[in-house]
C-alpha cells in the first residue's frame, strides 16, 4: 500500500519536472531571432540559433523573423520634373537587424509593412519628382532606385530595419495620356510611311524614265544599224543584178519576165485589161522570141531600174495602158 502511494507520487513528480523543463527551454531556429520578456520587459536578446533556457511561467519568448521580407507598396501617381504625370508601382525588400528596437518601435511585421510603405511612397515622390520622364524610363533608372533605397534605409534604421532594395515594378503614363501619346506616335509613323512611299514612288518614276530612255536609245541604234545593213544589202543586191545583166542580158530579161509573171498573176483578185500583142506577153506569144525587149534608146536598162528600186514586173516589161485606154480586141486577165 505504501509502495503504491510512493509510486504514484513519484510519477506525479516526474510529470511536474517534465512540464517545468518543457516550460523552461525554447528553441531558436536559423530563420529566427528571439526576445525573452519578463513581465513585458525585455531581459535578453537571442540572435543565434540553438537551445536556450528561461524561467518557466515567468519569462515569455517573442520570435522575430530573420529572413529578408517583401514589401509591396500600392501604386501612386507622381508628377516628374518635366510636368509629366506618371503611375509608379514600387516594391521593396528588407530584413530586421535589431529585434529589440524593432519590437519596441513597431512590435510586429504588419505595422512595420505599413510604416515602410509610407517611407517608400515619400522617397519615391521626392526622388522621382526631381527627375524627368526620360531619366526614369531609360537613362538613370538604376541611379534613381539606388537613391530611393538609401532614403528609405535611413528612415528604416530607426525601426531596427535594414532596407535591402527598392525596385520600380512599373512606371507608366496614365491611361488618358498613354492613349494620346499612342495616337501621336501612330500619326508620326503614318507620316513617315507616307514620306517613304512618296520617295519610293519618285525613285520608281526616275528609274522607269531612265529605262524608257535607254530602251528608246537602244531601239534607235538598232533601227539605225538595221537600216545601214539593209542599205548595204540593197546596194550589194543591185551590184549583183547589174553584174548579172551585163553578163547575159537576154537570160536576165527572161528571168525577170518570169518573176514579173509570177508576181503579177499570182493574186486571186488580179484584174488586168491589156492588149494581146503587148510586150509584156512576148514570151507567151512567141517562146523563141528575142529576150531583149524593144525599148526606146533613151529608156533605162534593167540594171538602172533595179538601182531605182523598181518592181520585178516593171523591170521586165513596160507599164500596161490604163483599162479605159484598151481597144476592143484586148483581153481580160483575172
Amino acid at each position: 500500500m505504501r509502495r503504491g502511494i510512493f509510486g504514484g507520487v513519484g510519477l506525479i513528480v516526474l510529470i511536474i519536472l517534465a512540464i517545468a523543463v518543457y516550460l523552461s527551454v525554447f528553441i531558436v531556429s536559423q530563420t529566427q531571432q528571439a526576445l525573452v520578456l519578463r513581465f513585458g520587459r525585455v531581459v535578453r536578446e537571442v540572435q543565434d540559433p540553438g537551445l536556450y533556457y528561461k524561467l518557466p511561467l515567468v519569462d515569455n519568448v517573442v520570435y522575430v523573423d530573420k529572413r529578408i521580407l517583401d514589401l509591396d507598396s500600392p501604386p501612386l501617381e507622381i508628377i516628374a520634373s518635366d510636368q509629366k504625370r506618371l503611375v509608379v508601382d514600387a516594391w521593396g525588400r528588407y530584413r530586421i537587424v535589431n529585434p529589440l528596437l524593432f519590437f519596441q518601435s513597431v512590435g510586429g511585421v504588419e505595422v512595420a509593412d505599413s510604416r515602410l510603405s509610407t517611407f517608400v511612397n515619400s522617397a519615391v515622390r521626392q526622388v522621382l519628382g526631381e527627375a524627368t520622364f526620360i531619366q526614369l524610363v531609360r537613362d538613370e533608372r538604376a541611379e534613381l532606385m539606388a537613391r530611393i533605397t538609401a532614403r528609405v534605409d535611413r528612415e528604416a534604421r530607426g525601426l531596427g530595419i535594414e532596407m535591402v532594395d527598392v525596385k520600380i515594378r512599373r512606371a507608366d503614363l496614365p491611361e488618358a495620356n498613354s492613349q494620346a501619346i499612342y495616337q501621336r506616335m501612330q500619326t508620326e509613323r503614318e507620316q513617315e510611311a507616307t514620306q517613304i512611299r512618296a520617295l519610293g514612288e519618285q525613285q520608281a518614276r526616275r528609274i522607269r524614265a531612265e529605262a524608257d530612255r535607254t530602251a528608246t536609245v537602244i531601239v534607235a541604234e538598232a533601227q539605225k544599224q538595221s537600216e545601214e545593213t539593209r542599205g548595204a544589202g540593197e546596194a550589194q543586191r543591185n551590184r549583183e543584178l547589174a553584174e548579172a545583166f551585163n553578163a547575159d542580158p537576154e537570160f536576165f530579161a527572161f528571168y525577170r519576165s518570169m518573176q514579173a509573171y509570177q508576181a503579177g498573176l499570182g493574186g486571186s483578185d488580179t484584174r488586168w485589161v491589156i492588149g494581146p500583142d503587148s510586150e509584156f506577153f512576148r514570151f507567151f506569144n512567141d517562146p523563141g522570141a528575142s529576150a531583149t525587149p524593144n525599148v526606146p534608146a533613151d529608156a533605162p536598162s534593167p540594171a538602172a531600174a533595179d538601182a531605182g528600186n523598181t518592181s520585178p514586173a516593171a523591170a521586165a516589161a513596160p507599164v500596161s495602158p490604163a483599162p479605159e485606154a484598151a481597144t476592143g480586141d484586148g483581153i481580160t486577165i483575172e
